[in-house]
């Protein structure tokens, strides 16, 4: 027992000084290179400060719609349901957000409705949505706010981000960016 303990103490405070101290040290180092100092992507408009890197909630017809969150966009409970695509009750709530989005946008086919509008991510902060998704919400908006169809898909191609060097991951818009775009279009 002896010949067992003593490596495993000292294993487990080499561990703890370098995961707690030195590793934790290196980590808030990198992060005071980025742009905010690790604190996020941070935009202030109109003297409101908004994180872009988390899901925020749109429900106003007059914006674009986020995609739906499991935890209410509580950063702090981040998470989603858990629930298996049989399971009853997930299937009721996808089919809710299905009819809740097809009254609020009433020439929309149920086919033509991106998943992305009507399930929610693995974390239930995602905050993008795919270019189909914002470009099915533009008839809503158009009649809401009376901007021609034509500024809103190009406010939309200029606010997605394309994949990593071309490759890596689809085409996303960040809903925050495009709805305070959409606010600042004359």
């Amino acid at each position: 027992m002896k010949l067992h303990i003593f490596p495993a103490i000292r294993l487990t405070i080499f561990c703890m000084i370098f995961f707690v101290g030195i590793y934790s040290a290196v980590v808030y180092a990198i992060a005071q290179l980025t742009p905010n100092k690790g604190k996020g992507d941070i935009i202030t408009q109109n003297g409101k400060t908004y994180y872009s890197n988390i899901g925020q909630k749109f429900t106003d017809d007059k914006y674009f719609y986020s995609r739906p969150s499991a935890v209410d966009y509580n950063a702090a409970a981040s998470g989603a349901s858990n629930k298996g695509t049989t399971n009853p009750d997930y299937l009721k709530t996808i089919q809710d957000r299905i009819d809740t989005f097809l009254i609020h946008n009433p020439d929309v086919n149920k086919a033509d409705i991106p998943s992305d509008l009507v399930t929610s991510s693995g974390s239930g902060l995602d905050p993008d949505i795919s270019v189909q998704a914002a470009e099915v919400q533009i008839k809503r908006i158009v009649k809401i706010r009376g901007i021609a169809p034509e500024n809103l898909e190009q406010l939309i191609i200029s606010n997605t981000d394309k994949p990593f060097f071309g490759l890596f991951g689809p085409e996303k818009i960040n809903v925050l960016k495009l709805n305070l775009a959409l606010d600042n279009l004359k």
